[in-house]
């Protein structure tokens, strides 16, 4: 199992990529103290791991955190009169390794993916892009060529049942679709991921990583919910 960053893999792979979305325990110190737990964690089962964050919370996040921290949208916007909008150049002055694009809960035009994608890699950032079945990802791998394309079924997300058991179809065609049309991007999927078992299901499906949410976020025992979807990768190495 590749542990470290590469060209190809910027973020690592394969890839537990932990999205806070904005639940109220994940926000300001929470945040910083899921991503202590992460990073604890992920080192010590030698897993690549990521954060994705409120923007108000990157920038301190980035300068405390040794993992890779990721916004969880970015906007394909020029520096100088954009009040408002979330720049890559301003992610990446705040130290932010890169960033969710097209997310179910912030999907955006599909004419600004491209765009998107393109500003974030001249500031050196990887995008995450997420499609919600296979043909879309095989469509907007082979439009955009991200470093990453996240599929995650939309009725399935923050559920209690994976997509790589609900409908293992959707993670092995979004495998072969997005392979086909860009060998160079990595597949995670996501939705309903609860356990270990769950990842070992989508890793033996082809993907290279999963998108992680709820089933942490929310969670009465972070740590323990961490440990048990930590330890589906172990069977990869």
């Amino acid at each position: 199992m590749a542990s470290t960053a590469s060209s190809r893999a910027p973020l690592g792979a394969p890839l537990f990529l932990l999205n806070l979305k904005a639940y109220p325990g994940c926000l300001g110190p929470g945040a910083l103290k899921m991503g202590e737990l992460l990073e604890r964690l992920g080192a010590e089962h030698q897993v690549p791991v990521a954060l994705a964050a409120p923007t108000p919370d990157l920038s301190f996040l980035a300068r405390s955190l040794k993992i890779p921290v990721l916004a969880q949208h970015v906007d394909p916007r020029p520096t100088g009169a954009s009040t408002g909008w979330t720049v890559p150049e301003s992610l990446a002055a705040s130290g932010v390794r890169g960033s969710l694009v097209n997310h179910s809960e912030h999907r955006i035009a599909p004419s600004d993916i491209v765009p998107t994608v393109q500003r974030m890699a001249g500031a050196s950032l990887p995008a995450v892009v997420c499609a919600q079945e296979e043909r879309e990802a095989g469509a907007l791998a082979s439009s955009s060529h991200p470093a990453y394309l996240a599929v995650e079924p939309p009725e399935l997300i923050g559920g209690k049942v994976s997509v790589s058991k609900a409908r293992p179809e959707v993670v092995a065609g979004s495998v072969r679709m997005v392979r086909a049309a860009s060998p160079t991007t990595l597949l995670l999927c996501g939705a309903g991921v609860q356990d270990g078992e769950d990842v070992r299901r989508a890793l033996e499906l082809g993907a290279e990583g999963v998108l992680v949410a709820s089933a942490v976020a929310t969670s009465p025992d972070p740590e323990s919910s961490l440990r048990r979807l930590l330890s589906g990768f172990s069977a990869q190495r």
